[in-house]
């Protein structure tokens, strides 16, 4: 879910799904619309979440630290606030149950030489991904949202493109194994009313197309800057 700036995959050089961001950015500075200190703080906390979730070892609950990154007692509370969420929902959804119990949590992948075909051109890049939650030919996400509704999270994928997130994530682990990354899931704590909202992605549906349609145009916009 977050950029967390102590774990060596970030230092990676394939191309992730935060460096189509970031170009996407570069060329549409319009669309980054949220201050600098606005994400900081996001990621700040979404590590939080993170490790509070899918990696509780690396949590110091006596001095609010995740490895070395600090916290206040506030957000320490807050984030016990939203795990607890989640695990009281997994006690009426069976899938998520399961999750908790049995994923693999932060499992990455590469591939050094993806193959691309985008319109009338064929082209490589070297990839990589992390997910939050892995099951052993497909994974999911974790994420923390600010809105209230179903209506309004499924709204919320579109538009902050967790669609491309995913699409590029499915598609990674896919050219590595075609047996991998055939649906994938995004599960999401509302930071408002810590309700729980659920999105079941198959490859083909809607939301795998929008995010592929994304992510192709990007990565073929890198690779050709490159």
């Amino acid at each position: 879910m977050a950029n967390n700036p102590f774990d060596p995959y970030y230092s990676r050089s394939e191309v992730s799904n935060s460096d189509l961001t970031s170009l996407k950015y570069k060329l549409y500075p319009q669309l980054n619309f949220l201050k600098e200190k606005d994400k900081l703080k996001a990621f700040h906390l979404g590590t939080l979440i993170d490790c509070l979730i899918t990696e509780p070892e690396k949590a110091n609950h006596y001095r609010f630290t995740v490895d070395d990154e600090q916290y206040t007692e506030k957000d320490w509370k807050w984030g016990i606030s939203m795990r607890n969420a989640l695990i009281k929902a997994s006690k009426k959804d069976k899938f998520l149950e399961y999750v908790l119990a049995n994923s693999d949590s932060q499992k990455w992948f590469s591939n050094e030489d993806m193959v691309f075909e985008y319109e009338c051109f064929t082209f490589s890049l070297p990839v990589r991904c992390k997910f939050d939650w892995w099951l052993g030919n497909f994974g999911g996400d974790l994420k923390t949202t600010a809105a209230t509704t179903q209506a309004q999270f499924e709204a919320e994928i579109d538009f902050v493109d967790w669609d491309r997130s995913r699409a590029y994530y499915m598609d990674i682990v896919h050219s590595i194994n075609p047996l991998l990354g055939n649906q994938d899931f995004i599960y999401a704590i509302s930071k408002k009313n810590k309700k729980v909202f659920f999105k079941k992605i198959l490859r083909g549906d809607s939301t795998y197309l929008s995010g592929r349609e994304k992510y192709m145009n990007l990565a073929f916009k890198y690779w050709f800057a490159v």
